[in-house]
């Protein structure tokens, strides 16, 4: 949870030539953004990391005009209304006498996603400063500064987790790979009682323990072999499950991820990817996850990736093709970023899974390894 990830997202929306870029460099004080009278300079989302005073660090999204006309002019509009899934926070630049269908169709979409959205009238009158950041602050949602504790829900004060982490020939020299820290962070926060161990490790780990742990996580590699040494009453989840959780819209993961069970020959599956990295004969989402899901189903699937930031809107198969779209752990992007991602799926009804559940799923542990936030579900 660090770089942009408790940064809140600012996104500025409006017509061609509104001042959107104007507005980007008036709040942080500095040339950030380029201006030209000439409409449509900016002619993708432009995310910038800038520092605000009075509110402090934000990403700043300055979009493409709203109103931006012809073919291109509509894929712009298109990228401008996607980045309106990742803001905590839309500010609307309209100019006076002029506020109809490209605005309303942002305000729309805003209230239709619960999206907070602050108006902003230009070039009539300068524009107070002091009074906007007031607003912008009171508009920010308190969830836009907080990242969510991954196991505050689960864990309390005093709490015993047990974490399983293999040292193996995979394993960084000398460090311990990111979601083992950030997990180890959280407990820390929680004031829990966090115990390391190898898998050899466990079962000494264990009876050393008076009472049984609140909770096992181990890496997804060692689930089985873990998952036979602790106690079916004791709960046990893996260190991708718990991020899944906390990165992504995780009730529809659950509901998702069992459509592995019922794809057949011939269905396509999408796989999202993050970032853009150097292939291996190891990587999980071109290479371990597919085979994983062929041997597990038995069938011929077949796959597409799509890698980056691109949004699902560039692909040329329409979403209906896909019998599933699965994400990856989105370690490089936010929260807001994954489920953005992943909207256009949800709204057009294809279930959505996560690379960590799916492996979970095809490894047979699905069921125990989200037993405990299933149980927890259904008891909140």
């Amino acid at each position: 949870m660090k770089g942009n990830e408790l940064k809140p997202r600012i996104g500025l929306f409006g017509r061609r030539n509104v001042g959107k870029s104007t507005m980007v460099n008036f709040l942080t004080g500095q040339q950030t953004a380029i201006v030209s009278d000439t409409a449509g300079t900016t002619t993708d989302p432009v995310r910038k990391s800038m520092e605000i005073g009075g509110i402090g660090p934000v990403v700043l999204i300055d979009t493409a005009g709203i109103d931006d006309e012809g073919e291109l002019g509509k894929m712009r509009v298109e990228k401008s209304m996607a980045a309106l899934a990742e803001v905590d926070l839309a500010l609307l630049l309209y100019t006076e006498g002029c506020y109809g269908g490209p605005e309303e169709m942002v305000e729309r979409w805003c209230t239709e996603h619960g999206t907070p959205l602050l108006k902003v009238l230009t070039k009539k009158a300068p524009i107070d400063k002091d009074a906007l950041i007031a607003q912008i602050k009171e508009a920010l949602p308190e969830s836009a500064y907080r990242g969510r504790s991954l196991l505050g829900d689960i864990i309390g004060r005093g709490d015993t987790v047990v974490l399983v982490t293999p040292i193996d020939s995979s394993a960084p020299e000398g460090r311990m790979i990111l979601p083992q820290v950030q997990v180890l962070r959280d407990l820390m926060d929680l004031h829990a009682q966090a115990l390391f161990c190898q898998p050899e490790e466990l079962a000494t780990t264990l009876a050393t323990l008076r009472e049984a742990p609140r909770l096992v996580v181990t890496d997804s590699q060692a689930f089985r072999q873990v998952a036979a040494t602790v106690p079916d009453d004791v709960p046990l989840t893996s260190f991708s499950v718990v991020l899944a959780r906390q990165k992504g819209p995780f009730e529809e993961y659950l509901k998702g991820t069992p459509t592995i069970g019922a794809l057949g020959d011939g269905d396509r599956v999408l796989l999202l990817e993050s970032c853009t990295h150097n292939v291996t004969c190891e990587d999980i989402g071109r290479v371990k996850l597919p085979a994983a899901l062929r041997k597990t189903t038995g069938k011929d699937l077949q796959f597409d990736i799509l890698a980056g930031g691109d949004s699902l809107s560039s692909l040329g198969t329409p979403l209906s093709a896909y019998r599933l779209v699965i994400q990856c752990g989105g370690c490089v992007i936010t929260a807001q970023q994954v489920r953005a991602r992943l909207l256009p799926a949800l709204e057009a009804g294809v279930p959505v899974s996560n690379y960590g559940l799916a492996l979970a799923w095809c490894n047979g542990i699905f069921d125990r390894a989200t037993r405990i936030f299933q149980e927890h579900n259904r008891t909140t």
